[in-house]
């Protein structure tokens, strides 16, 4: 008997996590601006935990006890820009893992250290 209860938490808990999260969600409703469209693409994470048991009773009447809860995490990662006949993806960069960010600054590390050894360099003759 507590199985069809715990399937009515769990049906419950689905519905309201589509209710949450469609294809709309990952991709936005589209921005007109001027001659230019652009749709938000997004990325979606979710969790869904349901569980529930029959405790004993002295009487007849049967007791059960159960939950259910989901969480729902949206990032935006990116724009697509529709112009015309050209389409461009514009990547959202607000969640850069470690090498990432590392050859992010890859070329802005290495003109500083060309410019040090290039004062290095002058001072030397000097």
């Amino acid at each position: 008997m507590s199985e069809n209860k715990i399937k009515g938490i769990m049906d419950t808990t689905m519905d309201k996590l589509r209710a949450m999260v469609d294809a709309d969600t990952i991709i936005g409703t589209p921005v007109v601006l001027g001659d230019t469209t652009l749709l938000p693409v997004s990325k979606v994470a979710f969790g869904l935990a349901t569980g529930g048991s029959d405790f004993p009773s002295k009487n007849q009447t049967e007791l059960f006890g159960g939950g259910g809860g989901a969480g729902v995490t949206i990032t935006p990662v990116a724009f697509i820009a529709v112009k015309g006949d050209s389409i461009k993806m514009m990547p959202i960069y607000n969640d850069l893992n470690t090498i990432d960010k590392a050859l992010n600054m890859a070329p802005e590390l290495l003109d500083k250290a060309k410019g040090l050894f290039k004062g290095n360099k002058s001072e030397e003759n000097t």
